[in-house]
């Protein structure tokens, strides 16, 4: 019994892969944009306070994670502080809604990459074809079981990794510190801004706890993953953003939005710089779908199992707890190719930051025996709702439908748990 779990299990370096995955992936190649609008010369230090943020509220998801190992991560967090009720199905079913959102983006994202490498003009419905087919690689992947998601990552995330440390490596040489200095920077409200919208690019940690059940010793393995991995994507954000902005005048990077990566290697690499972060960029979004699909099907699950989402997400297909995974690629693919998700993106990100806020909430119940610091859980609970409140005012001034959107899913999201509730009988099924 012992010796098949061993075999079957993911090890430290693979979560952490897992996590990177996770985090390094289209947020870093699509905001960059944007981002560099807002906070300017800046962004790099707007990547630190995010980071700061994220390994806040880290401490909370390690404690929790090393306390109750599970595949449902938050979900499972949640249903221990809150209890049974509509308050933890809410934000277990939004937490859900958040993750396909994400999918559909990182997908979609892919293929808008995918297709520069076509020649000529090539027709949009190519986007959304690559976009289907990357969904349907990858569910294939995680329907194998947890061992193939964990290797896969591996060599995704290494190839990857040294495609962008290459990147920083050759361009660190040709960086302009004056592109750099203090008297570029913008007021300090524009880089608080900035630094919730780049957040989105930290958010993926959080799945390294989705997999704490197929880790080895979860108890010292998952603490571990989540400080390494959201450590070292710190290190590789703040790199690449002082290597782009130390490359290109902040204008520059605007107007190429989601290629800002790509147009700065041309000063060093030429063309062939940017078919090389385009293939970086393919990478990321793509390790980004695996580890978010694996996530995203785990929670799926165990939402089914606690009898927060209908008993069809819970049925077993070839002897494996797999129906979750497929419905939620179906529905990935619908929203890939029927919506047009850039202010989904903030939507996802605020929505995140929110169950971040319950899941604190809900850890400062169990502090006693997670052994945490109440004082750190109030700290990243008061952080995580001043960035949903950044969010939500840049986007008020920016782009109201996107407010109005946030509020559509949040709604959804307990009405449809609450109208579910009163028409199903199920009951709750806790793990001890």
């Amino acid at each position: 019994m012992t010796a098949m779990k061993s075999r079957s299990s993911i090890s430290l370096w693979a979560a952490v892969s897992l996590g990177i995955g996770a985090m390094v992936g289209a947020g870093i190649f699509s905001i960059f944009g944007v981002a560099g609008q807002i906070a300017g010369s800046a962004l790099w230090f707007s990547f630190v306070i995010a980071g700061a943020v994220a390994l806040l509220i880290v401490y909370s998801y390690a404690k929790l994670a090393a306390r109750y190992p599970s595949a449902g991560g938050p979900t499972e967090f949640l249903v221990r502080g809150f209890g049974d009720n509509v308050l933890s199905g809410g934000f277990n079913v939004l937490l859900w809604v958040s993750y396909v959102f994400a999918l559909a983006l990182y997908s979609r994202a892919f293929g808008g990459y995918a297709a520069t490498f076509l020649p000529g003009n090539a027709a949009s419905i190519w986007v959304g074809i690559f976009a289907t087919g990357i969904i349907v690689v990858f569910t294939a992947i995680n329907f194998i079981g947890a061992r193939a998601v964990g290797r896969s990552e591996q060599y995704i995330v290494a190839t990857k990794i040294v495609i962008l440390v290459g990147f920083i490596a050759l361009g660190i040489f040709s960086v302009q510190p004056s592109r750099l200095a203090l008297s570029q920077w913008p007021p300090f409200d524009n880089i608080l801004s900035c630094a919730a919208i780049v957040f989105v690019a930290y958010q993926g940690f959080s799945l390294i706890t989705n997999a704490a059940e197929d880790m080895e010793n979860p108890k010292k393995t998952v603490p571990k993953a989540l400080f390494i991995s959201v450590s070292i994507v710190i290190i590789i954000y703040v790199a690449v953003a002082v290597t782009v902005l130390g490359n290109l005048p902040v204008s520059q990077i605007v107007s190429a939005k989601d290629y800002a990566l790509a147009e700065a290697a041309q000063p060093f690499l030429g063309t062939i710089g940017f078919k090389i972060i385009a293939i970086a960029a393919l990478l990321s979004t793509s390790s980004g779908i695996n580890a978010t699909l694996y996530g995203g099907a785990n929670i799926s699950y165990v939402l089914a199992k606690e009898g927060q989402l209908p008993e069809f997400f819970e049925r077993k297909i070839w002897r494996r707890s797999r129906e979750g995974l497929l419905i939620t690629a179906g529905l990935t693919i619908i929203f890939a190719n029927l919506l047009n998700l850039e202010g989904i993106a903030v939507v996802g990100s605020a929505s995140i930051l929110l169950i971040y806020v319950a899941v604190n909430a809900a850890h400062l119940r169990l502090f006693r025996e997670t052994k945490a610091n109440p004082l750190m859980l109030w700290l990243a609970i008061l952080v995580s709702l001043a960035f949903v409140f950044l969010l939500v005012d840049y986007e008020a001034q920016s782009s109201p439908n996107a407010v109005a959107t946030l509020a559509g899913v949040v709604i959804f999201s307990f009405v449809a748990e609450w109208a579910y509730r009163r028409r199903s009988k199920r009951i709750l099924r806790t793990r001890t």
